[in-house]
């Protein structure tokens, strides 16, 4: 691999209005399979939940960032077919399978919701609530606001943990760790196991993502870079282990998908917010070395301003046979990809 396997694109000269915002529109960007129904506010975030008796029903679950948001799921023709109750402000989700509750596997959708300096657990599909309105993050903090989650799954016990950032926090605290459990009747609660996390002060940490078969967080420090670190709270291990991307932004890198070609092998997909387009990098480094990630391509969207996205390499159907990405516009909308059509960008990048 060669940093110089770039993917460079021609951006369009015509504007559009998206969002309430003037937008570059590129020429050259790949066409969604399908683009969703709108929401009434603001989307951020999606994550995406594999049915497990049967893929083609699966489901994106988003956030709509309002004082009177929530949580949305569309099926894979970009339907609305379920909503959570009200919530103020969800900024980022992330979905995890088999929390026990109640002496039962429950699939979970988790969100923070930043006006409650919460986050909140809702059953999947049915997005139905089962924290008891919610879990404080934070506490005792002064900077509190909750925006960006992922959910780890620790391979040994299956435990299931959440990552929480923040609007604005100390560095090397930045970053805190939760134990998501049943509290009893069918309560979910957290347990704070891990503080951690460098910061750069540039601007905000918000996308988050974790490998679980890796065992690593990756989250984008705006503005800075990449940063990476061990996700299982057990190693007691807080040192960085890699910070990438510095340079190859316009301006905030954002939203983090990763998808996987092998147990260790794929793609870490980081979106370039104010370029529309993503960037893309080996997600089992390079050289030998698992920390090192060099630029492989840039991938052209017709997304606007991308702040979340969220990829699976499960075959979804006639259209995503080799996986879907879906990434949030301007506009009120999630994007969907066919995993096939970025594949081709980046051999072409990498040749």
């Amino acid at each position: 691999m060669k940093n110089k396997f770039i993917a460079f694109f021609v951006l369009g000269l015509s504007l559009a209005s998206c969002g309430g915002k003037l937008a570059a529109v590129r020429k050259d960007a790949i066409k969604p399979v399908t683009v969703t129904e709108k929401l009434p506010h603001d989307t951020d975030d999606p994550a995406i939940w594999i049915n497990p008796n049967d893929s083609s029903k699966s489901i994106i679950v988003g956030t709509d960032k309002d004082s009177d948001g929530g949580l949305y799921a569309f099926d894979l023709n970009g339907k609305i077919v379920a909503k959570s109750e009200v919530l103020k402000r969800p900024n980022n989700v992330d979905i995890a399978y088999g929390l026990m509750v109640n002496g039962q596997k429950i699939d979970v959708a988790v969100t923070t919701e930043r006006e409650t300096n919460s986050i909140r657990i809702f059953s999947l599909p049915d997005l139905k609530p089962i924290d008891n309105g919610g879990i404080p993050v934070f506490e005792e903090e002064e900077l509190r606001k909750p925006m960006g989650i992922s959910l780890y799954t620790r391979p040994s016990d299956q435990a299931i943990f959440a990552i929480v950032g923040r609007k604005d926090g100390p560095s090397g605290s930045y970053l805190w760790q939760y134990e998501l459990s049943d509290n009893g009747n069918g309560i979910v609660g957290g347990k704070v196991v891990r503080k951690f996390g460098a910061y750069s002060g540039k601007k905000e940490i918000e996308a988050i993502a974790v490998d679980n078969e890796s065992g690593v967080v990756y989250y984008s420090d705006e503005q800075f870079g990449i940063r990476k670190y061990k996700a299982n709270p057990e190693e007691k291990d807080d040192n960085e282990m890699a910070l990438f991307g510095k340079g190859d932004f316009k301006s905030d890198n954002e939203g983090i998908a990763i998808y996987k070609k092998s147990k260790t092998e794929g793609y870490i997909l980081v979106s370039n917010q104010q370029k529309n387009t993503f960037m893309v990098y080996p997600r089992e480094g390079a050289n030998g070395n698992p920390n090192n990630y060099p630029l492989l391509a840039e991938i052209p969207t017709s997304t606007i301003e991308c702040d979340g996205a969220d990829v699976t390499n499960v075959n979804l159907g006639t259209n995503y046979k080799n996986g879907l990405f879906v990434a949030m516009s301007n506009g009120m909308t999630f994007h969907y990809y066919s995993w096939d059509t970025i594949q081709q960008l980046i051999d072409k990048a990498v040749k």
